[in-house]
């Protein structure tokens, strides 16, 4: 079940929900407008190999950028870049969240993530967003834009193994900053 504007709040009165900084202006009916922090890592195209090997760590195929304060980056047409959250959001033990994006912004061809729009209970850091240009023209991204929502679901019964739980091998837990894949640890377990 999504929870509503009024759980939102009790949720996060209890302290269960965790999202700082949090202005109360963003609950809305039944999600929280987030926001881009100023934090991004840029695919340098020209490096060598020119593919992505699944299997090999790849933070040396991009490198960091900020947004300025009153200076925007601009995202190119098919460009692909990944970005942080401002927030910093901590779920209980039963309760997810889902990752949306603003559908104004939807509407010029920006979409915030591919896949990694679920949230798991146990989760504790800031959510690294997957942001793409589908349009033809270039877009504005400014530090601190409302760039997404994300909305609230109980579970039937609190979950066994949390995010974050050291048999599950959580990969991302506690990033404070975009944060490049870590799929190459899957091939490490292989061995």
């Amino acid at each position: 079940m999504v929870l509503s504007d009024r759980t939102i709040k009790e949720e996060i009165a209890k302290g269960r929900i965790v999202i700082e900084p949090l202005d109360p202006a963003c609950i809305q009916p039944a999600s929280i407008d987030i926001h881009l922090d100023s934090k991004l890592l840029v695919f340098k195209t020209w490096r060598y190999p020119f593919y992505i090997d699944v299997r090999q760590n790849v933070d040396d195929l991009s490198e960091p950028v900020e947004i300025g304060v009153d200076r925007p980056f601009l995202l190119n047409a098919g460009e692909f870049v990944l970005a942080s959250t401002l927030e910093s959001i901590t779920l209980p033990d039963d309760i997810v969240a889902r990752l949306e994006g603003k559908s104004s912004l939807g509407r010029i061809g920006l979409l915030i993530h591919s896949t990694a729009g679920y949230v798991d209970p146990g989760w504790c850091g800031h959510l690294t967003l997957e942001l793409s240009n589908v349009a033809k023209l270039p877009v504005t991204l400014y530090y601190k834009m409302a760039i997404g929502q994300i909305s609230f679901l109980h579970l039937t019964s609190p979950a066994e193994r949390l995010y974050g739980s050291p048999d599950l091998r959580s990969k991302y837990q506690g990033q404070t900053g975009p944060t490049a894949t870590r799929y190459y640890e899957e091939f490490a377990k292989e061995k």
